[in-house]
């Protein structure tokens, strides 16, 4: 009779086990932080070619000193924000978002500038590190892109019955997603007249 008593336990465990699908959540999870490190790894790619592409202007442009003290300051407040994967939530996210898109500001700032150099605009180095930039910020998209979709993937399974019993049992908690800009929502204003 102890026998069927363990026999049954052991079927019920294993059976609660499987429905429980933790190697399921192992794995997303996984797939989430993979997908994390590769999003900070495309913005570390663009911050390592931007002090080049401010070199290059400089060398046009030297009296915009203040475009190049903004492109300075946001880069090195973008690349001093770190999130471990372990860590992703909605605020510290927000704050890295935030010094992602004063990074895209001053960048933004300083090819505006580059509009009044033709020489600069010729200069073959230059061309070469904006075309590295567009470059990057493809994968940039990309990657946020891949994030997005593993952490749909993995806030869906450990959401589902009966997976979000045992998920808060072993610590599986949501992860945030990307926010659209302020502003993001409505088209830029195009005006000729200037």
């Amino acid at each position: 009779m102890k026998l069927i008593i363990r026999s049954i336990i052991a079927m019920i465990a294993i059976i609660a086990l499987q429905s429980c699908n933790y190697n399921t959540m192992v794995e997303q999870q996984q797939a989430v932080d993979q997908s994390w490190a590769e999003v900070e790894n495309q913005y570390q790619r663009r911050a390592d070619l931007i002090p080049n592409l401010v070199n290059t202007v400089k060398g046009y442009a030297a009296h915009e000193s203040s475009t190049f003290e903004k492109v300075t300051e946001a880069r090195a407040k973008a690349t001093s924000i770190t999130i471990d994967a372990d860590n992703l939530n909605e605020e510290t996210l927000a704050k890295f978002q935030e010094a992602q898109n004063e990074l895209t500001g001053a960048l933004k700032s300083l090819l505006a500038v580059t509009e009044n150099y033709p020489d600069l605009k010729a200069n073959e180095n230059f061309r070469d590190l904006q075309v590295q930039l567009e470059g990057t910020e493809n994968r940039v998209t990309t990657a946020r892109g891949r994030y997005t979709e593993a952490v749909a993937t993995y806030n869906t399974t450990i959401k589902q019955f009966p997976t979000v019993i045992y998920a808060g049992w072993f610590g599986f908690d949501a992860k945030p997603q990307f926010k659209a800009d302020a502003g993001a929502s409505q088209a830029p204003k195009v005006d000729f007249n200037n």
